[in-house]
């Protein structure tokens, strides 16, 4: 607490301080909701059983008060029930014939002056920093971080969210770094999976990608996506959600860092291909003027995900598909019932099939795929019913997963390899036809490559586009 209630505390008469010590579970309940600073002084106070009882007689108003204390979204009612319990205050003495505050009284007082201090954090604020682990930390970046932030994850509900922060070698340009906001492909759903605790799936692949944007100057920041790492589940492919936490970790970053500019480009592939696409339809909406968002670069692409998913059910499909494509199946399925837990989708699994989803929630991609294909597992043995008894499944896909067709304001490019056979290339050069003719600003190449060969082949096209959104 402040001064001079940490002197109010101080003063208490004994009587009073052990009465507080006295409280019925249910009140005790209440107390351990106090922010710390108060906690630990009342913890501080003598302990006695006097004066239960006049305790025992507020204990309603105290029980009353309790919900209100749990979170800051409450504190009007905190306020509300403090003058109430001020103008009922009790008089009491003790053995010394000393009037005093009875405690309920005390307590109303107390927990109405935190209140300021239990405002909810504003997004994209660092909350801590930790260092890297080796294998999360970029080949020849330095001074390089790991840092927790806050964000929102489905229904916008605040969450907890990481993310690797790697700086060049010497001194920034004026205005600081210009900053790359890397949203990073499939690693798996658990917490060990995380890009900033693991490092990348593909590890050659991602760091021969993300040196050679360091070598050209530009500060990363990689989010990993809320539920990876920190607290809470993986959304899989909850476009909405990964682009909220990709702008909140370079928001978060550049307001941490002195050495970031505000200016900031994102580039994604696979899942983050698709992350990035969301980032740049949002970028400014959710950064809003404290960002300079420039554009948008994303590879390997997974556009209409939604329209292949719509047949799947009870012997669909009835052969064994790829160990990467069975395992995003599950964790698509996975993303689906975090999104949406109201639709039931385990009941659309066999036992098998639950089975496979829960292993799917803690797996990380490579042993998770490995699993899969030891045990020769089919798809469409996994299915009880047709996923598309779900209620209105189209639309809910859509609105997770299906990527937009218009709205973007800056610049962005689409590599694409004509060999990928883990997204669906012709679905993807298809988003970009009805993209070039909405009048989107686009800029699409293509690629003699497969899924992983993309990304580094698209280096020679996309290191002069971004260099351009900078100038």
């Amino acid at each position: 607490p402040p001064p001079p209630t940490a002197r109010a505390l101080r003063a208490l008469p004994r009587t009073t301080a052990r009465a507080l010590r006295a409280l019925p579970r249910t009140t005790a309940r209440a107390l351990r909701a106090l922010p710390r600073t108060t906690a630990r002084a009342l913890r501080a106070l003598p302990r006695s059983p006097s004066h239960a009882r006049t305790v025992e007689a507020h204990a309603p108003k105290a029980r009353a008060l309790r919900a209100p204390v749990r979170g800051p979204s409450r504190v009007r009612a905190v306020e509300a029930h403090a003058p109430k319990a001020r103008v009922s205050t009790a008089r009491t003495r003790d053995k010394g014939g000393r009037g005093h505050a009875a405690p309920a009284a005390i307590i109303i007082v107390l927990l109405s002056l935190p209140v300021a201090n239990a405002e909810p954090v504003a997004t994209g604020t660092v909350l801590s920093v930790e260092p890297l682990s080796a294998a999360a930390t970029l080949p020849g970046s330095h001074d390089s971080t790991r840092i927790l932030y806050s964000s929102t994850t489905v229904r916008d509900q605040p969450t907890t969210a990481s993310a690797a922060v790697y700086f060049p070698p010497g001194e920034p340009p004026a205005g600081g770094w210009p900053v790359i906001a890397w949203a990073h492909g499939t690693v798996g759903l658990g917490d060990d999976c995380a890009y900033s605790v693991a490092g990348p799936a593909a590890v050659e692949r991602d760091w021969a990608y993300l040196g050679t944007w360091l070598d050209q100057g530009y500060a990363i920041v990689a989010a990993d996506y809320a539920g990876l790492g920190t607290p809470g589940e993986h959304p899989y492919l909850n476009g909405t959600v990964e682009a909220h936490n990709v702008v909140d970790a370079v928001a978060a970053a550049t307001k941490r860092f002195p050495t970031l500019s505000r200016k900031w480009a994102v580039v994604g592939q696979s899942q983050g291909g698709g992350a990035a696409v969301y980032t740049a339809r949002y970028a400014t909406e959710f950064g809003g003027p404290e960002l300079d968002y420039r554009g948008a670069v994303g590879t390997g692409v997974p556009a209409y995900i939604e329209n292949i998913l719509l047949p799947l059910g009870p012997g669909v499909p009835p052969i064994e598909l790829g160990a990467h494509t069975t395992a995003y199946v599950f964790y698509i399925l996975n993303g689906l019932a975090v999104t949406y837990p109201e639709l039931g989708i385990e009941s659309y699994l066999t036992e098998s099939g639950r089975r496979w989803l829960a292993r799917a929630r803690t797996e990380c991609i490579d042993p998770f795929g490995d699993e899969l294909a030891a045990n020769n597992v089919v798809v469409g043995d996994q299915f009880a019913r047709p996923l598309s008894q779900v209620p209105d499944l189209l639309g809910v896909l859509t609105r997770t997963m299906g990527l937009p067709e218009s709205g973007y304001d800056r610049p962005l490019f689409l590599g694409q390899g004509l060999r990928d056979t883990d997204v669906i290339t012709p679905a993807t050069l298809l988003f970009a036809a009805r993209l070039e003719a909405g009048g989107q600003p686009l800029t699409l190449h293509t690629y003699p490559e497969d899924h992983d060969g993309t990304v580094n082949a698209s280096l020679v096209d996309s290191i002069p586009f971004v260099r351009g959104l900078f100038a």
